[in-house]
C-alpha cells in the first residue's frame, strides 16, 4: 500500500477524506490538491444538500463501495468537507486517477 498523501488518514476503520468542493462545475472532476486537502470540481448545485449527496455518491461508485460506507462527517453547509470511507484499502489511489485534464 502506498503511503496516503495528507489529505487521506486512517480513524479506525474508516479512512477520513479532507476535501474541498466546488459544486456548479460542467462536469466531476479531481482539481488536485489545496491547502492540505484534495479538491473536486462537482456537477451539482450547492442547493438542497444536492452537492453533498452527489459528492457521495461519486466516491462511493469510483471506490467501488456500497453508498453506505461513504459519509459526510463535517462540512454540510461549507466547501470544505470530511469524508469518512470504509471498506477501501487506499483510496487515494483510485480517486486521484480521476484527475480532471
Amino acid at each position: 500500500m502506498s503511503t496516503p498523501p495528507a489529505w487521506a488518514r486512517r480513524d479506525g476503520a474508516a479512512w477520513l477524506l479532507e476535501l474541498t468542493v466546488q459544486p456548479g462545475a460542467k462536469a466531476t472532476a479531481v482539481v488536485g490538491e489545496h491547502g492540505g486537502r484534495l479538491k473536486l470540481k462537482l456537477a451539482a448545485p450547492p442547493v438542497d444538500n444536492k452537492a453533498n449527496k452527489h459528492l457521495l455518491d461519486w466516491l462511493a461508485a469510483r471506490l467501488g463501495v456500497p453508498k453506505s460506507a461513504v459519509r459526510l462527517v463535517r462540512g454540510e453547509t461549507a466547501r470544505q468537507k470530511t469524508v469518512a470511507i470504509v471498506g477501501v484499502d487506499a483510496p487515494w489511489t483510485t480517486i486521484e486517477n480521476e484527475r480532471a485534464t
